[in-house]
């Protein structure tokens, strides 16, 4: 199902986080955990959601704020991921890393934003080099 929103609109009560999207003519409450990646589409973004996506009219830097306070990473100027989803990183020649995200589909995390690659786990283990991580193991 696509739908087109003016805006997202997040509710928080205590640890769980439901999101209220436009879809078509309802608007649809959905928990920030089922949601697996952001990705500009023009002037929209595509909410990519476990059963489903949607297309919002948001900036993807409008999403970066809102998705922030959920441990969203921005990992491209115009996509976001949910670390939840993550399942692997590879370095690549030109600096950049490809990184995989549960059910095959893959994202380029460019030079600007690969030092956003420390959000993605709580602590890393045995990947001294392989990540350059702003935070100390």
């Amino acid at each position: 199902m696509m739908g087109m929103s003016p805006q997202l609109h997040i509710v928080t009560k205590g640890s769980a986080s439901r999101i209220a999207i436009r879809a078509g003519k309802k608007i649809l409450f959905i928990d920030s955990a089922d949601i697996i990646a952001v990705e500009a589409e023009g002037h929209y973004v595509l909410l990519q959601h476990k059963s489903s996506g949607y297309l919002l009219r948001e900036s993807i830097s409008t999403m970066a704020e809102k998705l922030s306070l959920f441990g969203f990473v921005r990992i491209h100027r115009s996509s976001l991921v949910n670390p939840a989803f993550v399942e692997e990183i590879q370095p690549l020649s030109t600096g950049e890393y490809l990184l995989r995200i549960r059910g095959g589909k893959k994202y380029t995390v460019t030079r600007t934003y690969k030092k956003n690659l420390h959000l993605l786990a709580e602590s890393w283990i045995g990947t001294h080099g392989l990540v350059q991580t702003e935070r100390a193991v």
